[in-house]
């Protein structure tokens, strides 16, 4: 009877356990709560989101932006545009970092570079740690990676600190002891509220897709929700440097003298003065210049908007878009002109609205797209891709080949 009895209990016990583990299996995992206060739509982006459009951004509605400093120690081209123009639309701004460290002393390192990037701006939101690929590493060893990266962010910048995190390194690599410390910016897809994952009740952004659409983005970007919990406790600037005076944004054309060329021509021919040209380019004699001779002519960048120029004597379609930073085929297209059409002085062209600003090659006749890579020693496949080259045999003297972006740092 005892036996049975001991038969029976134990057979309720197991059945008990199966039961457990099947609901387990079955029913979804606990959603853990938002820190509370209102919510607010965002987004987060970097590089790969190229050009955006950020006042449109915030007309669709968007409240808060995410922008990427960098990677490990290395800056994220389009920073710097992103941010300023970010807050020039009215959005409320934060900055993430791509953590890469594989030991506690380059996470220490990296948290002062991200500190760098970030010093003299004015952001909203906590500063956040994106440490999410670990390679070879312990939960251990990420665990103290990550503590020392966000406890040196912090004492540099005097600022709050953010993780980022997936609900599997949630879950099973990040301790209590960091959860305690930092709050959650957990990324879930496809869920209506983050999972429960065992170390954080709350969470103060949530990220629940990475195809989100938002006009004046080009393809897919993450979307987000984010509480009040994500914003500084005083929104201010970072501290660590004075803000710096604001400085014009600026292109830089590249080209190489021509036989027949002189100083004074090349610099009517892009709006500015042989002196500038001379000192730019440490010239002595402004009269003495050779064939092949390397030069580098910064300008003004263009701010996106259509201008109206009349034109001067002298002036001829390849002139006017060298001076303004634009192609000699969109010139043309605006204005309904063939190539090699003659214009006179008192005409009014429309320049295109074209936003400009990084390093550009000036496209002289006898360029092929071959002889810029290997002048400029930037790849051709690159030179394809930055620029949208759609067939490599087909450029036009006059035409602006970009060769690389903005810096990121002020």
């Amino acid at each position: 009877m005892d036996i049975k009895r001991r038969f029976a209990g134990a057979a309720a016990v197991l059945l008990a356990c199966i039961a457990a583990l099947l609901f387990a299996a079955l029913v979804p995992a606990r959603a853990i709560s938002p820190s509370g206060g209102r919510r607010y739509r965002g987004i987060d982006i970097s590089e790969f989101q190229g050009e955006v459009d950020f006042g449109k951004v915030r007309r669709s509605g968007i409240e808060a932006v995410y922008i990427r400093a960098g990677a490990g120690e290395y800056a994220d081209e389009y920073f710097a545009e992103n941010y300023s123009q970010a807050r020039e639309a009215g959005l409320r701004v934060g900055f993430y970092h791509y953590v890469t460290a594989r030991s506690v002393e380059a996470g220490r390192r990296q948290a002062r570079f991200f500190a760098s990037l970030a010093a003299g701006r004015r952001l909203d939101m906590r500063l956040a740690m994106d440490f999410e690929y670990f390679g070879s590493l312990t939960a251990e060893q990420v665990n103290a990676i990550a503590e020392a990266y966000l406890d040196e962010l912090t004492r540099v910048t005097k600022k709050e600190a953010v993780i980022y995190s997936d609900l599997s390194n949630a879950r099973s690599v990040f301790g209590r002891r960091l959860a305690e410390k930092y709050p959650l910016w957990a990324a879930q897809y496809g869920a209506d509220e983050p999972s429960s994952n065992g170390k954080w009740r709350e969470w103060v952004g949530f990220q629940y897709t990475d195809k989100g659409r938002v006009d004046g983005i080009s393809g897919d970007v993450d979307r987000d929700i984010f509480t009040e919990g994500i914003f500084l406790s005083s929104a201010c600037r970072t501290d660590g440097e004075k803000k710096s005076p604001k400085r014009e944004k600026t292109r830089t054309v590249i080209l190489y003298v021509r036989p027949g060329d002189t100083l004074w021509k090349i610099a009517r021919e892009y709006g500015t003065t042989v002196k500038a040209v001379a000192e730019e380019n440490r010239i002595a004699n402004p009269d003495m210049i050779f064939a092949g001779e390397r030069l580098k002519i910064t300008l003004p960048a263009r701010d996106g908007r259509e201008e109206i120029y009349t034109v001067k004597r002298g002036d001829t379609p390849i002139s006017i878009a060298g001076k303004h930073g634009v192609s000699l085929s969109a010139l043309e297209h605006r204005n309904g002109l063939r190539r090699g059409e003659t214009i006179y002085a008192g005409e009014k062209l429309i320049i295109p609205g074209a936003k400009m600003s990084g390093e550009f090659y000036a496209v002289r006749p006898g360029d092929t797209l071959w002889s810029i890579s290997r002048k400029t020693g930037v790849a051709l496949e690159k030179l394809i891709g930055i620029n949208g080259i759609k067939d490599p045999d087909l450029i036009y003297a006059g035409e602006h080949i970009k060769l690389k972006g903005r810096k990121s740092c002020p």
